[in-house]
């Protein structure tokens, strides 16, 4: 499994302009992110150990999946999580027709009020990305610049703790799963990445 934990510079120059990687702020503040959810076991995990730190998080959630799980997803919006737009079925758009795909988002966009978006796969082709900004209202496309690859089955949870450990700092925007695949590890670097940066005065924060 080929990917990269950080987004240096040169890799957002093969990415449409107008994403976001992070954002800019001198505060300790960090935005937790979870992608894939809701989960109707692991999701409640998530929310009841961000509420220990009284943290709060953003939620880019596949359509299907709210769909299928509407109560989880309003504890998310009533615990004053936000949420975002991960299309309705988690298709690939490099595989996809952009029509196909563009209608996957919009279908998703049936069950999840939000300005907020995140490709699959972190992917998404150019006119796409263009048309989803210049749109009326426009999507914010959130990218990240840590990720926590808690989706990599080769990869103990001590090791995705310390991707976001070693990467973090203020302003960024790191990446969990509360996915079945990424459960055998969320489950403790979670815990461990809130524990670490509380400690160290940070406060976490949903994306506005």
């Amino acid at each position: 499994m080929r990917y990269i934990v950080t987004t240096p510079w040169w890799l957002r120059l093969g990415f449409p302009n107008g994403l976001t990687w992070d954002i800019k702020t001198k505060e300790k503040i960090l935005y937790l992110t979870f992608d894939d959810g809701p989960h109707p076991e692991i999701t409640p995990f998530v929310l009841d150990t961000l509420k220990n730190y009284n943290a709060k998080a953003t939620f880019f959630c596949i359509g299907k999946n709210v769909k299928q799980h509407p109560e989880i997803y309003k504890r998310i919006l009533l615990e004053g999580h936000r949420t975002g737009n991960h299309t309705h079925n988690h298709f690939n758009a490099w595989k996809t027709s952009e029509e196909d795909w563009l209608n996957d988002v919009k279908e998703a966009a049936q069950w999840i009020d939000s300005d907020l978006f995140r490709p699959p796969y972190g992917k998404i082709k150019s006119f796409a990305a263009k048309l989803m900004l210049s749109s009326n209202p426009a999507y914010r496309i959130i990218m990240w610049n840590v990720l926590s690859a808690d989706f990599d089955t080769e990869k103990t949870a001590d090791q995705c703790f310390y991707h976001v450990q070693k990467h973090a700092g203020n302003g960024s925007i790191i990446v969990f799963h509360d996915s079945e695949k990424a459960w055998p590890r969320l489950k403790e670097a979670l815990p461990k990445t809130l524990e670490h940066f509380a400690g160290k005065g940070f406060e976490f924060k949903g994306i506005a």
